[in-house]
């Protein structure tokens, strides 16, 4: 069985608690500041990746796949707006990845075979903004794990329920303010790295 992932979200705000999270366990890191140009965006994928050091991370930009491709990213998060996940993979590779997010079980069932990944959310009442929609719950996370696509768990994601988005079939988590927001990111993220690990026995 793989390791859970665990996936930080994070707009510029966050961008100084990077380095201790990835410290802390996090394995993939997605920027998303839609503020930010692409050259902007650029630089700060470019110095947040310096910071922590060539560690084994993923790196995720939202939205602009140019972003990712000039500047070497593993892959980009694609908004409802932009470029659909075919032509995405065929500049990225294919290796690269590609997903994005959706908000009920059916919309994972429609998406397009190209993806890597989907986030499927809000789980829970999200911890980072005002919730907008109603909380999926566990039932809808067992229905979208089982359309095979890899499932990330995201709003509201705490070291007290990380584990049971596990068991209920998705691959890790996307997390935003449990990590962002806390008084120490590393220990935050070290928190939900060591319940998703607690989790790999009980699948």
């Amino acid at each position: 069985m793989k390791r859970p992932i665990l996936c930080l979200v994070t707009d510029q705000k966050g961008f100084p608690s990077v380095a201790a999270a990835v410290r802390g366990g996090v394995d993939w890191v997605q920027l998303r500041d839609r503020s930010l140009d692409a050259g902007d965006l650029l630089a700060a994928l470019e110095e947040v990746r310096s910071a922590c050091d060539r560690a084994p991370v993923r790196w995720l930009v939202n939205r602009r796949v140019d972003v990712a491709w000039v500047g070497g990213a593993d892959g980009v998060h694609l908004g409802f707006d932009g470029m659909i996940a075919k032509d995405a993979r065929g500049l990225l590779g294919r290796e690269a990845l590609i997903g994005i997010a959706c908000h009920a079980p059916e919309e994972v069932g429609a998406a397009e075979r190209e993806l890597s990944y989907v986030h499927l959310a809000p789980i829970h009442p999200p911890l980072s903004k005002p919730a907008s929609r109603s909380p999926l719950g566990s039932g809808a996370l067992e229905r979208a794990a089982g359309f095979g696509v890899p499932i990330l768990a995201q709003g509201g994601i705490t070291a007290a329920n990380a584990r049971s988005c596990i068991e209920a079939g998705a691959a890790g988590v996307a997390v935003t303010g449990e990590i962002l927001g806390a008084a120490d990111p590393e220990r935050a993220a070290r928190a939900l790295r060591e319940a998703l690990d607690g989790s790999m026995g009980s699948r």
